[in-house]
């Protein structure tokens, strides 16, 4: 959750809604888009986002990591009339479509998919802000800097979960 947002903004918003072609909501996400395949990212698209909407944040995460939660993707400054994003992203800070994308913990910018050690599956979020502002954030831009930037911009909240389980015959 964003720091600093009312509960109304930090809750998952009927009306912002986020889905991928790639997977259902809770389901296993595709060994495609793990670092297990060829760690593409998904496509993604959203609708419904409120009518002052300046631009779109989308953070990707794992709470379920063994060392506390891992951020895999963080793209920003994404334009209000953007609404999807197609499959396998290019790992590069300008994104096509606009916007641009920041560091994960892999330490390199861009998608990084799932990659849990073996055992139980981890839960991935795919959170997508509708924001109020553009955040303009230069360099090598982390989420904790966009969480920042975010504060009192957040209009709504659209959420997509999906898991992924590596097991020791992969």
């Amino acid at each position: 959750m964003v720091e600093g947002a009312s509960p109304a903004q930090q809750s998952s918003s009927p009306n912002l809604s986020l889905s991928t072609k790639a997977f259902k909501p809770g389901a296993s996400i595709p060994k495609q888009f793990a670092c297990d395949g060829l760690d593409a990212s998904p496509d993604l698209d959203w609708s419904n986002a409120p009518q002052n909407t300046r631009s779109f944040v989308l953070i990707v995460e794992d709470p379920d990591a063994p060392g506390g939660t891992w951020v895999h993707w963080v793209v920003y400054d994404l334009p209000a009339g953007t609404h999807r994003l197609p499959e396998g992203v290019p790992k590069r800070s300008d994104i096509q479509a606009g916007g641009r994308q920041g560091g994960n913990d892999f330490g390199e910018i861009g998608y990084d998919g799932p990659c849990p050690p073996p055992g139980r599956p981890h839960r991935y979020f795919f959170r997508l802000f509708a924001l109020d502002n553009f955040l303009n954030l230069k360099g090598r831009v982390t989420k904790a800097a966009v969480e920042q930037a975010m504060k009192g911009h957040v209009l709504e909240q659209g959420e997509l979960m999906g898991r992924y389980e590596r097991n020791d015959r992969q």
